[in-house]
């Protein structure tokens, strides 16, 4: 090997004399089969992976635990509290009474239903005292019209007293079989009074309900002490039993020193009449007289 310097040739100057530096050597090349991982992979070590998720899930599973089991307190406290012990979800009073838990009487054996295909006279075989509507809680009974058989003349006296007379007459001639009453009045001062009219079958408690209305549907035979007397609006006919018919009314604004509402339900061979009158400007309630309709109805359907 030569080496030239400045362009002037010289004898060649063996290496091992050279008065030079040692060149710096490269660092040794290590095959990358023989790499420690920590100089390739800037990733923390894999080991370490699996113990943070475990114990991140651990953190989870415990939470999700603790958040079960205080919703599963929760409902157990709510359900066993009273709904208006609930806040967010009390029921505001809407004015219902609180009637007793109805039930219908038994049928005396082998006594049809009064809709079935085998009472064609619609005939309800069941004690029809026992199908009154009973009085509500705080109600004071009336004393006369406790629930039993009642005469003509008291149902006739729901009438004014020039028509009572004609009234008397139409169930004197119809073929009536006996009338029960209940009455009662709440504590806001609302007299109820409900009658039960029975037939021998469903065309003379048809009749004589058609009996109560002109051609055109007015009423000839007002309930006594009403004025003006027009359709209550509030009442819908989805409300009542399948078998039955309703009629209802209101008596329109401005009425005197009380107001009556009364209705009529025609149920197979029997009429009911339900009647709620309050004195005073206040009037009577929507709500009770609703509801009192509803029920009777559905002991009568």
């Amino acid at each position: 090997m030569t080496e030239q310097t400045g362009g002037t040739s010289g004898p060649a100057v063996p290496a091992a004399t050279a008065t030079l530096p040692p060149a710096p050597q490269d660092p040794p090349v290590v095959p990358a089969a023989d790499v420690a991982p920590e100089a390739t992979a800037p990733e923390p070590a894999s080991p370490r992976l699996p113990n943070r998720a475990l114990r991140a899930a651990l953190r989870w599973t415990a939470a999700v635990l603790v958040m079960g089991g205080l919703g599963v307190g929760a409902v157990a406290g709510i359900t066993s509290m009273k709904r208006t012990d609930v806040p967010g979800l009390s029921t505001q009073d809407d004015g219902r009474w609180d009637y007793p838990a109805l039930t219908l009487p038994a049928l005396p054996a082998d006594a049809p239903r009064p809709y079935s295909d085998h009472n064609q006279a619609e005939v309800h075989h069941a004690d029809l005292r026992r199908l009154l509507l009973p009085a509500p809680a705080g109600a004071t009974v009336d004393k006369e019209l406790d629930g039993g058989w009642t005469d003509i003349a008291h149902y006739a006296a729901e009438y004014g007293k020039d028509d009572r007379a004609t009234v008397s007459q139409f169930l004197k001639d119809s073929a009536l079989r006996h009338i029960a009453a209940r009455g009662w009045t709440m504590p806001d001062g609302t007299s109820s009074r409900v009658y039960l009219l029975q037939f021998n079958s469903v065309a003379y408690s048809t009749a004589f309900h058609d009996s109560l209305f002109d051609n055109g549907g007015s009423l000839p035979f007002p309930p006594a002490g009403t004025g003006e007397l027009a359709f209550d609006e509030d009442w819908t006919s989805e409300t009542r039993a399948e078998n039955t018919t309703v009629r209802a009314y209101a008596e329109a604004e401005p009425f005197g020193a009380g107001q009556v509402r009364h209705a009529y339900v025609v149920a197979g061979d029997t009429l009911a009449l339900v009647v709620h009158s309050r004195e005073g400007k206040a009037g009577t309630e929507t709500v009770p007289f609703h509801q009192t309709l509803v029920l009777q109805d559905q002991l009568l359907g």
